[in-house]
């Protein structure tokens, strides 16, 4: 061959490469080229999962429609579930790391199709009450065990775009019930509930055939003869990125908690409110796709304190709108924060965990999520309505000094980029 038939053949095949049709399929192959099968089965069934999640954003208009409960009554209700989800992921995270990740996820998931079921028969206020606690209890298991399953099937750069990814499933997903249980629920209520648990019940039965066990051999084997969490209260790194965990949901609880009374403040209506909630869900699923190559890149020292900020600015912008456009501004500089800090607090804590603790840590950062469920509206309701300002700097100042913490982590636990 010549060596002008080199050329030849060598421009022919650039010309494909950089054609339209061969960028797109590699930009598409950074973004989730190299993920194995097991993680895409995870992906699809938490995607079905969160699509049919219909009961939890319509569970106070279930209570004070064919239930006929008080709205106080049904904020009680409300309320005890939370306080049963703040136990769910601790209780995931043993299981996780003692009876193993593919069995916990798939207990977790037929669990939670009971609970649901469980609910819509209930009758009484006791009734409803024991079941909602259920609900709220087994809910969130499956959290630590699919985070453990992701942080034992990757690591490194990969690892960063398949909690990304599962970030974005979640997400989607959500966003897909939100639109579609709207419509739904005017064949009633029964419907939403047997489709909530039946996409449970799916999730579960493709944990169980697609996704293999994962659990390490230093988990089966307990190399440690002192209580697991006697060594996760020894571990300062951990307690400190507990902590974090609980400032960034706090922070980011004030959107569901005084974000909808600034809105109601500017004179605008519940309306204005989900139309400015609606960008969120937006911006997550058109723009986390198209960051999953620079989040997973971007050292953690800069991602961590960046979008810390991002999220405590945007929620702290608020204090100067006055119409829904100005809102949704807010609410795309908090969004970018989000998808960012979601991703990256995971990965970190996958990469301090221990392979024979990884679900219990996981289960401590969803401690302190579920936490945040009862520290955000106390505080955020209170300090608001003594003087909204003051909210609005005190949740810039939170995430100012979250964002130091992070930074002060990330810069010890530095590592390059790459795999671990």
């Amino acid at each position: 061959m010549s060596a002008s038939d080199v050329r030849t053949e060598g421009e022919a095949t650039a010309a494909i490469v950089t054609s339209p049709r061969g960028r797109a399929r590699n930009a598409l192959q950074a973004r989730v080229g190299g993920l194995p099968a097991p993680f895409w089965w995870l992906w699809v069934g938490t995607l079905v999962n969160r699509a049919g999640t219909f009961i939890e954003p319509f569970i106070i208009l279930y209570l004070t429609g064919p239930r006929h409960l008080s709205i106080a009554t049904a904020g009680t209700v409300v309320t005890v579930w939370g306080a049963g989800s703040i136990a769910a992921q601790p209780i995931g995270g043993y299981l996780t790391d003692r009876v193993g990740r593919r069995t916990t996820l798939g207990i977790g998931m037929f669990a939670v199709a009971l609970a649901i079921g469980t609910l819509a028969i209930a009758r009484g206020v006791p009734a409803i009450m024991l079941a909602a606690l259920f609900v709220g209890i087994v809910g969130d298991i499956y959290r630590p065990a699919a985070a453990a399953t992701v942080a034992d099937l990757l690591d490194g750069e990969q690892r960063t775009r398949a909690f990304a990814l599962q970030f974005w499933a979640i997400n989607l997903g959500f966003s897909v019930a939100a639109v579609s249980a709207g419509l739904l629920v005017r064949l009633g209520f029964s419907t939403l509930f047997i489709i909530d648990a039946v996409t449970s019940l799916v999730f579960g039965l493709v944990v169980l055939r697609k996704v293999p066990e994962t659990r390490p051999d230093s988990a089966v084997r307990r190399d440690h003869d002192e209580p697991a969490w006697r060594l996760m209260l020894r571990d300062k790194i951990l307690l400190a990125m507990v902590a974090l965990f609980l400032c960034y949901a706090t922070l980011y609880g004030q959107v569901y908690v005084t974000l909808p009374l600034a809105v109601k403040d500017a004179g605008l209506g519940t309306a204005a409110y989900g139309l400015i909630m609606a960008v969120n869900g937006v911006v997550i699923v058109v723009v986390q796709p198209l960051t999953l190559t620079l989040v997973a890149r971007t050292p953690r020292t800069v991602l961590l304190p960046t979008t810390m900020l991002l999220v405590g600015g945007g929620i702290a912008l608020s204090a100067v709108c006055h119409n829904v456009w100005a809102f949704a501004l807010t609410v795309v500089v908090w969004t970018l924060g989000e998808i960012g800090q979601s991703t990256a607090l995971f990965t970190l804590l996958a990469s301090i965990a221990p392979e024979a603790l990884r679900g219990r840590y996981m289960g401590a950062a969803g401690l302190a999520w579920g936490a945040s469920g009862v520290l955000a509206p106390f505080i955020g309701s209170r300090v608001y309505a003594a003087s909204p300002g003051t909210l609005w700097l005190g949740c810039l100042a939170l995430s100012a000094v979250a964002a130091v913490g992070l930074f002060a982590m990330a810069t010890r636990l530095r590592e390059p980029p790459g795999p671990e």
